[in-house]
Order: structure tokens, then C-alpha cells, then sequence
């Protein structure tokens, strides 16, 4: 049993290998899903910042209220925001993460045909993978960490949508683990739901994906060009986080996973220490990871300038064309 913070989660009961078949039942409040009524002082709306994402909630951990909404019920593509829920499967099934895992044909990117650093037939640790995933949002990784688990693939996503239903992301479809597929779709209310879920009860993929780097260290990396014979090197082989802010020493995050395919447009979901707050951040659909980038620096700089304008809860029409 893991604690969680007041106004999202209940209760959860924490299973290990045997969650892949079933989760224990989590009760949850409805406050995140609930309009929140502000205190008597009115916020000023007009020192709201400016958003460019089509969807955003900003959630307070410690109150169960959310401080800002724009969209936040609209369902949408999620992108690579879909490895947060892989990354919590994969650790629910505990398996050894010092076991080696072959990357095969089959963790080919089919859908938008995206290439990977990850080689065909290269082995790696699971807990490599989980990084790579995680970290450098990795679609070979996350194909191969899913393909592995007990039951194969069809079971794993099976088990994302169950673990979805669990966690009231009532809005929320898995089709893959890795987020190429449009179909994978949520809402911001849900993947605050989630992303509060994984922070309070997954300190691994809080230590991995608030992490700024990765290296794998010295790998065997085979140089080909045509006409030209194949050359085997041996260097360093390094990652940057794909959240930017993870290497910014003016962000304290707790947990972070970006997302983009073009259905989706610039996504990221993170916890966030802001203004002596613990809150939950998503941004959906941005048009460019400058703009996405630009949001959060607004919504934090919005947290830090004034405490009447953290108590307001701002709504915009859900309308998508």
C-alpha cells in the first residue's frame, strides 16, 4: 500500500506480476472531474497567460483542485504520452530488470516508419529499455518492453485499457504502447489522473523520467554508407531528455513524458514543484515543441507572480474543428 494525496486517489492496493491480469479496485474522488467553485476573491482573469496548446489542465496535488482548464475534457491523440502507462505496466509485471531483451523486426515502426538508434538483434537490459522509453522516448524500446511481458502484446494493451477503466480515466483508449497510433487517445482530466497516479506510486519512473541525461556507455556501433564497407566503432552512446526543462536548474520536476505525432501535435504531461506547489501539468496538442515549451514557462511564471491568481479555474469552449 503506497500513500496518495488528498482529492485524487483513495486508495490503491499495489500488485506486482499478477497485475497484468487485474488490478486490485481503486476508489477515487471526483473533485478533478467536479467544476471547482474559487474563493470569494475573484481571479483576475486577464493576468491568465495566453496558451497556444488546444487542451490544458493545471492540477494542485494538494488540494485535489485544478487551477487552470482550457479543453481539459476534449479527447484527443496522446502520442508518446501513452509510455507513461507502458513504463507503469512494466514495472507492475516485475520482471528482472537486469534480464537482456533482443530488439526484433517486429519493433519496427509500421505506422509512421520513424527510425530508432536501437539496431535490429541489439540486446539490452529491461531496465535500459525502461529508460529509453522513458527518457528518449524510444518506440523500439517501448514495443519491446510490451512484447516481452506475460501474455505477449494483445494482453499488454488489453491490460493499459483495464488499468485506464481502474483509474477513472473514463475517456481514455490504448491501441499500442507506444503512442505511433492516433487511436491512442485521452483527455487532459485523464492524464492528470495518471500522471498523479505514477508520481505517487512509481518512484522509478520518477527517478528515469526526470532525469536530463542517459548513456547506455561504450556499444558497438556499426557505420554503413552505400558503396562503402561497413565500419564498427565503439563510442559513448548518449540521450537527452525529450522535456527540456529536465536540464533547466529553474524547474524542480518530479516526473515528465513529452509526446508527438502529427494528429497530436507537441504534448507533455509533468509534476512540477512551482511557487512551494505541487502540481500537474498538461499540455496537449501545441503546435511546435518551442510553443510547448513557451506554455509551461508561462503557466510557471503565471504560479509565481501572484497568489490571487492561483486560486481561479479558467474554462474555454471544447469546440475541435
Amino acid at each position: 500500500m503506497k500513500a496518495v494525496l488528498s482529492g485524487l486517489i483513495l486508495l490503491c492496493v499495489h500488485t506486482g506480476a499478477a497485475a497484468l491480469d487485474g488490478r486490485a479496485s481503486l476508489q477515487w474522488s471526483d473533485q478533478i472531474d467536479t467544476p471547482v467553485t474559487a474563493p470569494q476573491s475573484t481571479p483576475d482573469y486577464a493576468s491568465m497567460p495566453e496558451l497556444s496548446a488546444h487542451s490544458v489542465l493545471v492540477f494542485d496535488q494538494a488540494s485535489g483542485q485544478p487551477l487552470l482548464s482550457k479543453n481539459a475534457a476534449l479527447q484527443t491523440p496522446i502520442a508518446s504520452i501513452t509510455k507513461l502507462m507502458t513504463a507503469m505496466l512494466v514495472m507492475d509485471a516485475d520482471q528482472p530488470l537486469d534480464e537482456r531483451i533482443t530488439i526484433t523486426k517486429e519493433d519496427r515502426d509500421t505506422l509512421k516508419g520513424t527510425g530508432s538508434r536501437l539496431a535490429i538483434g541489439a540486446s539490452y537490459t529491461r531496465g535500459q529499455l525502461l529508460h529509453l522509453a522513458l527518457i528518449a522516448s524510444d518506440n523500439r524500446a517501448a514495443h519491446a518492453l510490451a512484447r516481452t511481458t506475460p501474455g505477449g502484446l494483445d494482453r499488454f494493451v488489453a491490460t493499459m485499457n483495464r488499468m485506464a477503466r481502474a483509474l477513472g480515466m473514463h475517456d481514455t483508449v490504448y491501441v499500442e504502447p507506444t503512442g505511433l497510433s492516433s487511436e491512442n487517445r485521452s483527455t487532459a482530466l485523464d492524464l492528470a489522473k495518471l500522471a498523479n497516479f505514477a508520481y505517487q506510486n512509481y518512484p522509478e519512473i520518477r527517478h528515469i523520467s526526470s532525469t536530463g541525461h542517459y548513456t547506455l556507455g561504450t556499444q558497438r556501433v556499426v557505420l554503413k554508407k552505400k558503396r562503402q564497407k561497413a565500419r564498427v566503432l565503439y563510442r559513448q552512446v548518449a540521450f537527452n531528455n525529450t522535456n527540456r526543462f529536465t536540464r533547466a536548474d529553474d524547474w524542480q520536476i518530479g516526473l515528465s513524458k513529452t509526446g508527438f505525432i502529427n494528429e497530436a501535435g507537441h504534448c507533455l504531461v509533468m509534476q512540477a514543484q512551482v511557487a512551494n506547489r505541487d502540481v500537474i501539468i498538461v499540455l496537449l496538442d501545441a503546435q511546435g515543441t518551442n510553443r510547448r515549451a513557451g506554455d509551461a514557462t508561462r503557466i510557471k511564471q503565471w504560479l509565481e507572480s501572484d497568489p490571487l491568481h492561483q486560486v481561479g479555474i479558467r474554462h474555454t469552449s471544447a469546440s475541435r474543428t
